[in-house]
């Protein structure tokens, strides 16, 4: 069992070992070593602790052994991250994040820039493709768009 909470800026070490861990075991062999940088950048605690401070919202899964798996939505509208310990995924922690970080979308639909081997996963939770597969910075990315039921 799993209980989601809101991010502190204690968590962000761990968020950022998850995020870290689950891209290099799906993720990174894939891409350039520049994007694997960018990605570094972009998950990193620091990174994390800042972003707390703005405008996203960022929750956590935990299970008894701590913190499993993170979601941050940024602005209101865009998913920015989703990811679950690779020890912890198949047991339905992503889409209980994704279904918990809903109530605080502002806009009239969701984007995400999904990694290629995540574009299955934010199909079955309902994203539509919207648009060719991009790259940016070395990350390469296939956009989708999410729109919730009325």
């Amino acid at each position: 069992m799993h209980r989601i909470r809101p991010a502190l800026a204690r968590d962000a070490t761990r968020i950022s070992a998850i995020c870290m861990a689950a891209f290099n075991d799906a993720v990174a062999p894939s891409l350039s070593a520049q994007g694997a940088a960018t990605f570094g950048s972009v998950a990193a605690a620091s990174a994390f602790t800042q972003r707390l401070q703005g405008d996203n919202h960022i929750l956590v899964a935990e299970q008894r052994t701590g913190i499993v798996g993170v979601v941050e939505l940024k602005e209101g509208r865009h998913l920015a991250m989703l990811f679950v310990d690779p020890a912890c995924q198949g047991q339905g922690i992503g889409h209980a994040l994704f279904q918990a970080v809903l109530p605080w979308l502002r806009a009239p639909a969701m984007s995400v820039r999904a990694s290629l081997n995540a574009v299955a996963t934010y199909q079955r939770y309902g994203f539509v493709l919207d648009g060719e597969v991009g790259e940016f910075n070395g990350l390469v990315y296939q956009p989708l768009t999410f729109t919730p039921p009325r």
